[in-house]
């Protein structure tokens, strides 16, 4: 390519339109044949590695640094000069290759992928497209500002949840109804926001002339493998099947806790011991210790992880004005990711981190694959991006103890992995809660535009889907929990994923008791394969079936019913 990319990321991170638009113009100038074709990819590619680092690089400064006024200036320069302008010229490109009629190699699923974006493609949805980050980092902003007086001392939300976690109940009771107050302080306002992201959202699908918004996003998130009427399938065999269970494991702890009623403010208490669990005490030793366990799984992985020590590419540590949740992404031109998380001490933490581990081997993994296309998170099937992360999360379980080099003794090992199971299971029935409210929404949005009516629909979904827990006066927590669900905000039906992966991490799991190296073997083999294949091949390499029924579903809780019997029996 005649056209020179930036040599490091300060470099990168001052590239404007100017400097981006002269490599487009060289692609799109360039002849394009059977001899040219891998040639013209790979410079393509290398661009949109580029770009693609310069947006994730700037959009993880938002999240780090949501009450920065300098960060949101530059990441909203690139999203309304750079992103409208590279998007467009993306689209000439793609129509370039498709009208070509050329096939390059194991190019089949990448090129279904590109005719669908290209038909996705409206220039006059390119200002809402940006008008819709803007929003979503006003979610991340509102959510971030949140803060709480706890004893004299200011706490952000994710410092608050230990407190759920607390032996002493009235403990437990006055930090939930202070993380709710802060909820309903932001109520009004989030609501608001919910009306604008609304508009904007139905108005895209409307100029695209979608039949209706989730059909439009069910092309942009490629999902040829399923549809709308399968997520209520899986609904209803999560209904049948893990709802019954999820309420049997709350019975035992309001049992074993000595409780009459179990309260919101007593679900997140361990039954077994004094005190809750707190593995780590600083950022070093969860590194260290997650560094140890990823050696035990694989010891490339615990290469990798060492590796992003060493660059930096880890922020775990909770503070005011950073975003909630956990992630990981990926800097696609250096072929590295990032971890983001705001960790305080939990075993939660430590799950997560785990959890993201998973993604960032994923990561590593997609970066000896070539071309962008193939690799690329735009690209990978979220639903087996999750298989990474809850596999890892399943697979490093046998090593969590101080012998292996982790956090625990033989009696907290058997206490955590009783909490990881049962919080599988009861992630199911959420999981579906979230998604048929999505559905609801965008199958009703004269109605769910109006964030009051959304609210009743939430709790009446609550009631399928999460019984056992007694909220009797109070209805405003309940309501508004949707509310700090970011999905739900930042991205819309995002979510079934997350079940879906869980029960093909759940196979994979399985699959490692009978044999756990030949299990570790195929799911490695199986990240390594990134965007090339679809969800069925993807799941069936892992050791897995690409399948939510009943059956599938209900051979995956028997095994986590059984092992948690087995586990509770050492204590």
């Amino acid at each position: 390519m005649k056209n020179k990319f930036p040599k490091d990321t300060e470099a990168l991170l001052k590239w404007t339109w100017k400097e981006v638009q002269p490599f487009y113009q060289e692609l799109r100038e360039r002849d394009l044949n059977e001899g040219s074709v891998d040639a013209w990819l790979k410079d393509w590619s290398d661009l949109a590695s580029h770009l693609d680092e310069l947006y994730t690089r700037l959009f993880i400064a938002t999240t780090q640094y949501t009450a920065d006024a300098e960060i949101e200036r530059r990441f909203n320069d690139f999203i309304e000069s750079i992103q409208p302008n590279a998007k467009a010229a993306e689209q000439e490109l793609k129509k370039k290759l498709l009208g070509s009629a050329l096939q390059p190699r194991d190019f089949e699923l990448p090129l279904r992928k590109m005719r669908t974006e290209a038909g996705l493609f409206r220039a006059e949805n390119l200002p809402l497209i940006t008008e819709e980050q803007k929003l979503a980092g006003e979610y991340n902003k509102i959510i971030g500002s949140i803060t709480y007086r706890w004893n004299g001392e200011e706490r952000t939300t994710p410092e608050m949840m230990p407190l759920l976690q607390e032996k002493e109940r009235e403990t437990r009771e006055k930090a939930w109804k202070l993380i709710v107050a802060g909820r309903l302080a932001k109520r009004e306002e989030l609501l608001e926001l919910w009306e604008k992201l609304m508009k904007v959202r139905l108005q895209m699908a409307d100029q695209h002339g979608s039949a209706d918004y989730r059909a439009y996003i069910w092309e942009q998130k490629f999902r040829f493998d399923y549809s709308p009427q399968d997520c209520k399938d899986f609904h209803r065999a999560i209904e049948e099947v893990v709802v019954p269970v999820a309420k049997r494991v709350l019975e035992r702890h309001k049992s074993r806790l000595g409780l009459d009623h179990m309260r919101p403010w007593d679900t997140s208490v361990d039954p077994f011991g004094d005190n809750p669990l707190r593995p780590f005490t600083n950022s070093s030793e969860l590194q260290e210790k997650t560094k140890n366990i990823l050696e035990r799984v694989d010891p490339e992985f615990s290469a990798y992880f060492a590796s992003m020590i060493q660059h930096g590419l880890l922020d775990l540590e909770a503070r005011k004005n950073k975003a909630p949740g956990a992630y990981s992404l990926g800097y696609a031109a250096v072929r590295q990711p990032f971890i983001f998380m705001s960790s305080a001490g939990t075993h939660e933490d430590a799950l997560t981190l785990l959890h993201e581990c998973g993604h960032a081997v994923h990561e590593f993994e997609r970066a000896k694959i070539e071309y962008f296309q193939h690799r690329s998170e735009n690209y990978l099937p979220a639903e087996f991006a999750e298989v990474a992360s809850m596999g890892m999360e399943l697979l490093a379980a046998p090593f969590l103890t101080c012998d292996q080099g982790g956090f625990y003794t033989e009696e907290e090992a058997a206490r955590a992995r009783i909490q990881q199971l049962e919080d599988i299971i009861s992630f199911w029935p959420y999981m579906a809660l979230v998604d048929a409210f999505q559905h609801w929404v965008f199958e009703n949005p004269t109605q769910s535009i109006d964030g009051t009516l959304c609210e009743g629909k939430w709790v009446e979904l609550w009631g399928r889907f999460m019984p056992g827990v007694d909220y009797d006066g109070l209805e405003d927590g309940k309501k508004t929990i949707w509310l700090r669900q970011a999905h739900i905000f930042t991205t819309p039906f995002y979510y079934i994923e997350y079940g879906m992966a869980q029960l093909g991490a759940a196979q994979v799991w399985a699959n490692s008791i009978k044999d756990y190296r030949a299990a570790v073997q195929a799911y490695k083999k199986s990240l390594a394969l990134g965007s090339r294949v679809g969800l069925p091949m993807l799941f069936e390499t892992a050791g897995a079936k690409f399948a939510f029924d009943p059956a599938t579903l209900k051979y995956s809780v028997d095994l986590m019913e059984k092992t948690i019997a087995e586990l509770e029996a050492r204590l």
